[in-house]
């Protein structure tokens, strides 16, 4: 059975054909033409383990080879953090099974437990059957979950990488914002995701395709969103994301830049993989 059809098979199965409406773009044709396919997806990983709480690997490599995407945004991305990841590199180790390049940015970057051993890093990911042609980590303001007495402040992990898909440059951004049920993080994180790309904006010569995925950690309505739907589309996937067992919210998001990247169909993929679910859309970059 082709991967294309178990990818359909799956969304079927859940009531979400919306991710299978397009071809992925290495399966459409390279003629020329006036927009390029890309398939995104967005997932929190949970750093490997699933709803269950059990670590296992092998399940969320499964989950992720279903959505036949060329470009996926992670979050909870374990490197050598701990017990709970088994002390490895997620990172490296889900771009090497799924045979993709991958991107990491840390969020957080500690000393190891003994001397001479590789630094304890989380943060978020980009996958991408693209090359990645540059990549970078931005700071966003955060509040360290592990300082004992926490401000505000500038610290990185909001990712950026730039594609070539088919000749046409791509900005693609792995974001997790704030957890905490006070906006006001989340707030300031907005504003510097916001001003991010729009130097990306201004730094070109011609028009910047652009992509966010992410956990934001706050519905659609929130009001520290509203901002972002001023340069970007919300893609509406059709249901909730979290948590993955019975999910009642919408936490998880794939945005696009409204004038250079068309959307043709999302969905969300039904996996117990993680405590969150995947969300995957097909779109369509403008030349």
């Amino acid at each position: 059975m082709s991967l294309r059809r178990r990818t359909v098979e799956v969304l079927v199965a859940a009531g979400l054909l919306g991710a299978a409406l397009a071809p992925p773009a290495t399966a459409a044709g390279h003629g020329p033409g006036p927009s390029v396919p890309l398939r995104v997806a967005t997932y929190n990983i949970h750093a490997g383990a699933g709803m269950d709480n059990v670590f296992d690997l092998d399940r969320q490599v499964a989950a992720l080879r279903a959505l036949d995407a060329d470009v996926i945004g992670l979050q909870e991305v374990d490197v050598r953090w701990g017990d709970r990841s088994e002390w490895r590199d997620l990172a490296a180790e889900l771009g090497r099974r799924l045979r993709m390049h991958v991107s990491f940015a840390p969020i957080y970057s500690l000393d190891p437990v003994a001397p001479g051993d590789p630094r304890r890093e989380f943060g978020v990911a980009v996958l991408s059957r693209y090359r990645i042609v540059s990549a970078e980590n931005h700071d966003l303001t955060r509040l360290s979950t592990q300082d004992p007495n926490p401000v505000p402040a500038p610290a990185p992990g909001f990712g950026e990488v730039v594609l070539k898909v088919r000749g046409l440059p791509v900005h693609v951004y792995a974001t997790h914002l704030d957890y905490r049920a006070d906006p006001s993080v989340r707030v300031a994180q907005v504003a510097d995701t916001r001003r991010i790309m729009a130097e990306d904006q201004r730094a070109e010569r011609r028009p910047v395709r652009q992509i966010l995925l992410g956990d934001f950690n706050a519905p659609p309505t929130a009001p520290e969103l509203a901002p972002l739907w001023k340069e970007l589309t919300d893609i509406e996937p059709g249901g909730p994301t979290y948590p993955a067992q019975d999910p009642v919210q919408r936490i998880d998001y794939v945005a696009v830049s409204k004038d250079t990247v068309r959307v043709r169909g999302a969905a969300v993929a039904e996996t117990l993989a993680s405590d969150h679910r995947p969300v995957v859309a097909d779109l369509l970059l403008r030349r």
